[in-house]
């Protein structure tokens, strides 16, 4: 390899060493609105100088009773007229116009600063418009095609999101708590419970309201739509028994939705005075989207997406997206090393392990993480985690620090292995991080060590703490929990760009922890002629590691692999030119086509071509397809077969089990 790249400019070398990574920029992945959004804005005239007012549909009831002037008075004594011509002439029709202009009385004393009224008209507002759509009286007469069966689907949202927002404000809002409203001779007590939640209720800190918030750093936005009130929670504390609780992001929040069911009367008393029950029943849409009401199936209004995007960028959360001081100084970057939740452990569902590479962090991740959860069938079998690991060291010691944590994840998790699930991980890796994903699953034998010695690991002069992480590091079986590998834009031959002149670079301003670089120093002085020249104990930088002259690659390309595990490979592949026009490269722009494919029946099961850059080929829709139709096969598989392929190591190694 030519040496002039030494002389290079400083400037033009960082530039290469820039190329060589994909680094996540800095942004916000949501911004408040100026007002919420709210589907009745324009038919109500609710944000308008003049408004709120009735729909057409509505005005026409009030004029057919002649309540046109009171319209413009007291909203709750409108109400109680109102209410008595529906108690006398019950119809659809009727009832809805009620519920609507509650909502639209409710929305006329927030303006006014009369919180608590509003409450009471928002309240209102639900109740009738539940009956709108419920009420077995008008079943034979509810029209879905009708708008006004979706306005009042649309009622009953914002009047609850309404009511909820002042029950916040008072501090009413919490789950075991409960609250009296009275309107029109009618009282409702209402109670809020947890109906369905993977977090426990002494979890749920504050809520913020999804239509707040608009969605920037995610192109895709999972809504579903039906009745409810889509929140995000922020997670405070910690519950002491959950064992996963190590392995929570900081900074979680999480979605839920909030739904309003009418209880049958709790006493027939006097008609001037009724009194109701109702349940504010709070849903985790990762697990439920649809309820049963009054015997009908009825989809929640859910959305995923904003709640993950206000998590991105809680404060505590970004402290995991530090992808240059885990390159520059691998040893600070290690206290953030580890594998990272942002759902809460389910024993039942698969694992998929998510590992970033080189100058990156787990931020990379969540374009294919909000898809790939965004889609009923996989966030119903599986649960996506991340794992964080300081990117400046040599990618083989990342990946048995992973293989560590990995053992200890089980063991805290599972410990008597009960849990089948977790026997069917599958492990993603872009870049680098497919690296550290293959060697989970090869077998060491002494073909790793051999690049360092042709003398036993035994025999080397060393502490013990420094020779069982010699040991670690180069002898490894693979792990028999682990079914498939999917590496993305891995550079499986190394990397042009991992030359003199960014291995240099990066000498000059990566800083390996001092213990690390004093223990080889130590192994070389304590152990003279016993390790070979091009040893990869020498190595002390990760893009030192990814040079195509790095002899760790070709061992890993041949080395054994389990017949339990099946790899697949996703490339990133597009012409580069010069500035006269001229193909110059073929590949994603940092690894070469050469070095990211993979034979097709003898090394994977399966490889697809993606056209986009290094930085951007596993947020490619292409890429995510792969993915899910890669995991769905999963799942394919574990039906017909739930055990799989025998996974008995030692049979393996003695040639009894044959890989694939």
């Amino acid at each position: 390899m030519v040496r002039t790249h030494r002389r290079l400019p400083i400037g033009c070398v960082a530039l290469a060493l820039a190329a060589l990574v994909a680094g996540c920029a800095d942004q916000n992945y949501v911004s408040l609105r100026s007002v919420p959004h709210n589907p009745l804005a324009d038919s109500l005239s609710l944000f308008s100088k003049s408004g709120p007012q009735p729909s057409p549909r509505t005005m026409q009831f009030v004029r057919s009773y002649g309540l046109a002037d009171e319209l413009k008075g007291d909203p709750r004594k409108l109400l109680t007229n109102v209410q008595e011509i529906v108690d006398r002439e019950t119809s659809p029709d009727n009832v809805y116009a009620l519920a609507e202009l509650a909502y639209v009385g409710g929305a006329k004393l927030q303006r006014n600063k009369d919180p608590q009224d509003a409450l009471d008209l928002d309240a209102a507002a639900v109740a009738h418009a539940y009956r709108f759509l419920f009420d077995p009286e008008f079943a034979h007469h509810r029209n879905a095609y009708d708008p006004e069966f979706r306005r009042a689907c649309e009622v009953y949202n914002g009047a609850l999101e309404s009511a909820l927002r002042i029950a916040c404000k008072q501090g009413h809002f919490r789950p075991g708590m409960s609250h009296t409203v009275t309107l029109a001779g009618e009282v409702w007590e209402t109670r809020t419970v947890v109906r369905d939640s993977r977090w426990p209720a002494d979890e749920f800190g504050d809520v913020k309201f999804v239509s707040d918030y608009e969605l920037k750093g995610l192109q895709n936005q999972y809504h579903t739509y039906g009745l409810g009130v889509p929140l995000i929670i922020a997670r405070k504390g910690e519950s002491s028994s959950d064992p996963a609780n190590p392995y929570y992001a900081p900074g979680l929040s999480f979605p839920m939705t909030a739904f309003l069911r009418i209880d049958p009367e709790l006493s027939p008393g006097p008609a001037a005075r009724k009194r109701h029950r109702a349940t504010l029943e709070l849903y985790d849409p990762l697990s439920t989207t649809e309820i049963n009401v009054c015997g009908r199936a009825v989809p929640l209004e859910t959305d995923t997406s904003t709640p993950l995007a206000y998590c991105l960028d809680d404060p505590s959360f970004k402290q995991l997206d530090q992808p240059t001081l885990g390159l520059l100084h691998p040893d600070s970057g290690k206290a953030k090393t580890g594998l990272y939740m942002l759902e809460p452990y389910q024993s039942h569902k698969i694992p998929v392990l998510m590992i970033h590479g080189l100058w990156s962090s787990p931020i990379t991740w969540m374009e294919m993480f909000n898809d790939l959860r965004g889609q009923p069938d996989l966030r119903a079998n599986y649960q996506f985690w991340f794992y964080v690991y300081p990117t400046g060291q040599p990618f083989w010691q990342t990946a048995a620090d992973l293989r560590e944590t990995l053992a200890k994840v089980r063991a805290t998790l599972d410990p008597h292995h009960r849990s089948p699930a977790l026997d069917q991980m599958v492990l993603v890796g872009h870049s680098m991080g497919g690296l550290i994903a293959r060697l989970q699953t090869l077998d060491s034998g002494d073909d790793f060590w051999r690049l360092n010695s042709e003398k036993p690991c035994r025999l080397v002069k060393a502490e013990v703490p420094v020779r069982e992480s010699l040991e670690n590091t180069f002898y490894f079986q693979p792990n028999p929990s682990i079914r498939r590998v999917i590496t993305i834009g891995t550079p499986h031959r190394g990397s042009y760009f991992a030359n003199d002149a960014t291995q240099w670079l990066g000498r000059k301003l990566i800083e390996m922890p001092k213990a690390l670089v004093q223990n080889d120093e130590r192994l070389r002085k304590d152990n003279p002629d016993f390790f070979l020249k091009t040893a990869l104990i020498d190595v002390t930088t990760s893009i030192d590691s990814l040079s195509p002259h790095s002899p760790i690659l070709p061992v890993m390309l041949t080395a054994r692999r389990p017949p339990w595990v099946t790899y697949h490979n996703i490339v990133g592949r597009l012409p580069h030119h010069d500035l006269l026009g001229r193909v110059t490269g073929d590949g994603d722009g940092v690894v070469p086509f050469e070095s990211a494919h993979l034979e097709v029946g003898n090394e994977v099961a399966s490889e697809i071509e993606v056209p986009a850059d290094h930085s951007d080929v596993h947020r490619h829709p292409l890429a995510v397809l792969e993915v899910r139709r890669i995991l769905m096969e999963e799942l394919a598989e574990l039906r017909r077969d739930p055990i799989g392929p025998p996974r008995d190591l030692t049979a393996w190694r003695q040639g009894a089990l044959t890989s694939r």
